[in-house]
């Protein structure tokens, strides 16, 4: 059940009575009696949190010395390709999903604008119409209404209220620079990923060619009648070139799904119809990474949630206000007929002023239990923030730690690759002259080897690549 305290007074136009003064009276002992009780139960609760401070070390624990600089807030001109710059344009002015986050972001600044009108007074007016049917004939009476209200803010609880908009508003505005970012980031890896699909399928086409040339060989050998070429011999090579065979359908389906997803991201229709370019981005050396403290301060995941403890912390504010008293002023005036002249006269509005003080009594707890909620999102949104802020830190630091690796294993796989294609030349050479002890399988694995080193390095450069981008996107490295 729920009680509420309500005191109210008009002024007529007698306002000056002494019966007036001492309703006043009245007024204002019931209102501090209500402050007095009111103010025990405010007391009690704990003051909100606005910030938090995190310490962090002095430099990266996983770079290298140097890399402790200033990151460039350009860093797609940290891949030479003209191409991958001009895609990531595209797709930030078409993707669908990035258009509805900006009409979200437009829906987020109209609620501040809400917000803030309920600081200010309040006008509205009305109207009436009526007709009568009578003996003497049907008669017509207009009216016409008039009425003003506002809250008088006397404990901040409104302007509160306007602070929580307006960070919820920057708060939309950082998710939609993560927004941007993330669909940056999203599309210059898709585009790598369509171009490291397409050179697997040039590399399954070349191996194909490449077996059934040497099926061919064999297969010629063999009629001849050369002593060192058996029938398993082109029961293995044309095994080889069925294999070779299936490798380009799947290598041509994965070519496909590629371009569908990034045209998907670019806000084309998907008919994998997108050409990719021949050579994957080249990386323009390492870059630098900033310091740990500067992370919290540019990704703008993080500048939301620190958007939302300071949304939530003023919340938690007006909810304790809320136990408070609260003082409305309100005025009205009508007219019907002839008197709508009389509408907007001063001493009409006035004559009809009323100011309404109300405080909640008793709401079975209802009041101090929101305050309590209140303090506890705003605790939530505390921990929210530290947490994102590890996983922040641990994105950086495994990035860091993959970029340095993978460089290396570049390094390695790119001596394997030669090494493979020499001795598939040799064993080629070995067996096509007949040379004592060369046979088909020698030739087989030299050129497994050698493939599955080509295939590797195309998806090892592409892995580098991809975790360039990630850095860039754990760095907040906004576009």
């Amino acid at each position: 059940m729920f009680w509420c305290q309500r005191i109210g007074f008009q002024l007529k136009d007698s306002w000056r009575s002494d019966s007036f003064m001492a309703m006043s009276l009245k007024c204002l002992l019931c209102a501090l009696l209500a402050f007095v009780v009111s103010s025990c139960g405010v007391g009690m609760l704990a003051k909100p949190k606005q910030s938090l401070k995190f310490n962090t070390p002095a430099v990266w624990s996983a770079a290298t010395s140097g890399s402790n600089q200033a990151i460039s807030q350009q860093w797609l001109e940290g891949f030479s390709d003209a191409g991958l710059r001009s895609t990531v344009k595209e797709a930030l002015n078409h993707n669908q999903n990035l258009q509805a986050a900006a009409a979200r972001l437009r829906a987020a600044r109209e609620q501040t604008i809400q917000s803030r009108a309920a600081l200010l007074p309040q006008l509205r007016t009305g109207s009436s119409a009526a007709v009568t049917d009578t003996d003497a004939g049907a008669s017509e009476r207009y009216g016409l209404s008039l009425s003003a209200s506002w809250e008088a803010d006397l404990w901040g609880r409104l302007k509160d209220l306007d602070r929580a908009t307006a960070a919820d508003f920057d708060a939309a505005v950082a998710e939609f620079r993560n927004a941007r970012l993330s669909l940056a980031a999203t599309t210059a890896k898709s585009y790598c990923n369509l171009i490291s699909a397409q050179q697997q399928l040039v590399l399954a086409q070349t191996t194909l060619d490449s077996f059934e040339k040497n099926l061919r060989i064999i297969e010629r050998n063999y009629k001849a009648g050369i002593p060192n070429v058996r029938a398993l011999d082109v029961q293995l090579g044309r095994t080889n070139v069925s294999s070779a065979q299936r490798l380009v359908k799947s290598r041509q389906l994965e070519r496909d799904d590629a371009a569908r997803g990034l045209e998907v991201l670019l806000g084309r229709y998907p008919a994998a119809a997108t050409q990719a370019a021949r050579q994957l981005p080249s990386l323009r050396g390492a870059i630098p990474v900033g310091v740990p403290a500067s992370l919290v301060e540019r990704r703008p995941d993080l500048a939301a949630s620190r958007a939302r403890i300071f949304a939530t912390a003023n919340r938690a504010d007006a909810a304790r206000k809320n136990l408070l008293p609260n003082l409305s002023l309100s005025a009205g005036s009508a007219a019907s007929g002839a008197s709508f002249s009389r509408l907007f006269q001063v001493d009409q509005l006035v004559s009809t002023i009323a100011a309404n003080l109300s405080q909640n009594l008793y709401t079975a707890g209802a009041d101090q239990a929101e305050a309590r909620a209140a303090l506890a999102r705003n605790e939530a949104a505390i921990y929210d923030y530290a947490q994102s802020s590890l996983e922040a830190f641990r994105e950086v630091e495994a990035a860091i730690a993959a970029e340095t690796s993978l460089q290396v294993q570049e390094g390695f796989l790119q001596k394997e690759v030669e090494q493979a294609a020499l001795a598939e030349k040799q064993a080629e050479r070995d067996y096509s002259e007949g040379i004592e002890g060369a046979d088909i399988l020698s030739v087989l694995e030299s050129q497994r080897r050698a493939n599955n080193a080509r295939s590797s390095l195309i998806r090892l450069k592409n892995e580098r690549l991809q975790s360039r981008i990630d850095l860039h996107l754990a760095l907040g490295g906004s576009f």
